[in-house]
């Protein structure tokens, strides 16, 4: 019978670096910086006919405003025809206003809130 001697493995060339002239560049890691998330102020609007013991509650419910709070809140949406309930995050302002228009539409108030950019 005839078998082969297994020849051995190869090992890869290690190849090592030209020594350094002097002309080399080295580059620097520049650590990033992330921004804050864009925030949003979410707005209701007054009109004449929601309650304003109804806005109270909304604000109490879904903003977790104090009665002196939300008192003083929907007295400036009512005077000044639309006030700040709150700032938040994108995704949180969107949700806040979904609650606040779907209590609205199922006590049958046209009450109308949004939410904007903060600049």
């Amino acid at each position: 019978m005839a078998t082969k001697i297994p020849t051995p493995a190869r090992t890869p060339a290690v190849h090592r670096p030209a020594p350094d002239d002097g002309d080399a560049v080295v580059l620097e890691r520049v650590p990033q910086k992330t921004k804050p998330p864009q925030m949003y102020r979410v707005v209701m609007l007054n009109d004449d006919y929601t309650p304003m013991e109804f806005v109270i509650v909304v604000l109490q419910e879904f903003f977790g405003k104090n009665r002196e709070m939300a008192t003083q809140i929907m007295l400036k949406i009512h005077l000044d025809g639309k006030g700040v309930c709150g700032v938040y995050s994108r995704d949180v302002a969107t949700t806040k206003v979904n609650q606040v228009m779907e209590a609205a539409h199922q006590a049958g108030h046209p009450l109308q809130c949004l939410s904007e950019p903060v600049e």
